[in-house]
């Protein structure tokens, strides 16, 4: 079955694409959730003319990702965080703390679009997350958990 998505979908796609997905997946979760709509020809039609009003936007868009990104890459991240013995941390450090750390660094990126291999981090030392700023613009964000001197 055909639809169009009207909110990103992990792991299907991302708004306003058109996918294909079982009737019952679409007929009992995304429509029912107003994550997606049927694609029929006068959905498609209005579709890829809302497509074409947006392409200019959309490239705007894209550009400001890529400054942010640029930015992004020459920024140095250290998460400071309890440590017990053998450099595990007390809890762990997950995407919420990186959004939050790069918020107060002017850096304003939600957390569901960081990702970070495991979805925690328990112990010290340098990880990379994936950040996605836009569909087309997304890197590996270097960054390192060290120890709290308090």
């Amino acid at each position: 079955m055909e639809i169009i998505l009207k909110a990103d979908v992990e792991n299907l796609g991302f708004k306003d694409d058109v996918v294909t997905v079982k009737h019952g997946y679409a007929r009992n979760y995304l429509i029912p959730q107003g994550m997606a709509e049927l694609a029929t020809i006068s959905a498609k039609k209005v579709l890829a003319e809302n497509l074409k009003q947006k392409a200019h936007k959309e490239q705007k868009a894209i550009e400001d990702a890529k400054n942010v990104m640029e930015g992004l890459k020459n920024f140095e991240l250290k998460i400071a965080s309890k440590v017990g013995s053998g450099n595990k941390l007390f809890g762990s450090i997950n995407n919420q703390n990186i959004a939050e750390k790069l918020s107060e660094n002017g850096f304003q990126v939600e957390k569901k679009y960081i990702q970070i291999p495991g979805n925690t981090i328990k112990a010290l030392g340098s990880y990379t997350a994936k950040i996605r700023l836009h569909r087309e613009v997304s890197f590996d964000f270097n960054f390192e958990v060290v120890a709290d001197k308090k």
